[in-house]
């Protein structure tokens, strides 16, 4: 069985994300299958809209699949990772700017990868069980697949904190942040799916979607806002460590967990993307990082850590009390003949 399905049912494209046992993380193959299932419904005059959804109630999807990336990474062959991640982002960015609807159910999980797939288009519902963030950073990524975009236009500085912390989102607090744009009871999916599939209105969303609950964001916007206004992480550190508050405290112990190089830019490419909403302006600068990810960050040692031996113990390369101005820039400059283009 493929590990994504695309067909036309009705009026509509249909891509489900078919690995319910790896809890439907991204492969390079689902990369190329959804983008050239894009271009072919693009002026196809029988398709009115894409439905995205995923089998399994555990996960949309938990991310991408990081093993081919970490075993090539290891073999000191970093070319499959640029790979990877630019034709990721050239998928991300014809999501966002598909000129047809694109709606997505998303469950349980969707993280990273999956975020990128699920949350870039036209009507982004998400459930009971949802589950939304961006991780990136305990793995020594930045927030990517242009996820920075939508955290840089979180309201205030909600961005810095849910990108260095990969705080987890519930169906309200990802609507807050900008993840998702309507809440549905997932009882009700199926039915609105076979109803957009047979010509339906896509109003038919809206009709079914309720006020989602439970958030904590909201709540917590002030202090987030006051102690994440800064774009250096050791005076966020220090912001976080002088406030004795719970928040303050469960969010340093975040930071504490997280590859400062990661972080570090991460707080930068908030302040340079907020009010950008071009997430071809993301991308780019997203890509400056990845692309050099392997050789020059802590992207494998993250991986090592959480996934490979699971011991929970990165050796990161700098501390957030050592970590040099200089290494964070040269992860942001321009990549020359490596530059992301579109």
């Amino acid at each position: 069985m493929s590990d994504i399905l695309v067909n036309t049912k009705g009026r509509a494209g249909r891509l489900t994300l078919n690995r319910p046992k790896a809890l439907n993380a991204v492969t390079y193959d689902m990369v190329k299958a959804i983008h050239t299932a894009l271009e072919d419904w693009r002026h196809d005059n029988t398709v009115d809209l894409v439905i995205i959804d995923a089998v399994g109630d555990k996960a949309f999807s938990a991310g991408g699949d990081i093993a081919d990336l970490y075993a090539s990474g290891i073999a000191a062959d970093y070319g499959f990772g640029q790979t990877f991640w630019r034709d990721e982002y050239h998928m991300n960015a014809a999501l966002h700017d598909y000129a047809k609807p694109i709606v997505s159910f998303l469950q349980g999980f969707t993280m990273g990868g999956g975020m990128g797939v699920g949350c870039h288009g036209s009507h982004r519902v998400v459930g009971e069980s949802s589950q939304i963030a961006m991780p990136e950073c305990g793995i020594g990524l930045v927030p990517d697949v242009g996820g920075s975009m939508i955290l840089a236009n979180a309201p205030g500085h909600l961005g810095a904190y849910l990108g260095t912390t990969g705080t987890r989102m519930n169906a309200a607090d990802a609507i807050y942040a900008g993840f998702a744009d309507m809440f549905i009871s997932e009882a009700k999916w199926p039915v609105l799916i076979a109803a957009l599939e047979d010509g339906a209105d896509i109003a038919v969303l809206t009709a079914a979607s309720t006020p989602a609950t439970g958030g904590t964001l909201s709540a917590l916007q002030a202090e987030i806002d006051a102690s994440f206004d800064t774009v250096t992480l050791p005076a966020l550190a220090q912001s976080l460590e002088a406030l004795e508050t719970e928040f303050a405290a469960n969010a340093f112990r975040a930071l504490r967990r997280g590859s400062p190089l990661a972080m570090a830019v991460t707080l930068g490419m908030m302040a340079d993307l907020k009010g950008n909403t071009n997430i071809r302006d993301a991308l780019v600068q997203e890509y400056r990082f990845t692309a050099r990810a392997m050789e020059q960050g802590d992207f494998l040692e993250g991986v090592r850590a959480a996934i490979i031996d699971k011991d929970r113990k990165p050796n990161w390369k700098h501390s957030i009390e050592t970590l040099p101005e200089s290494a964070v820039a040269h992860m942001r400059a321009p990549l020359g003949p490596l530059e992301l283009t579109f």
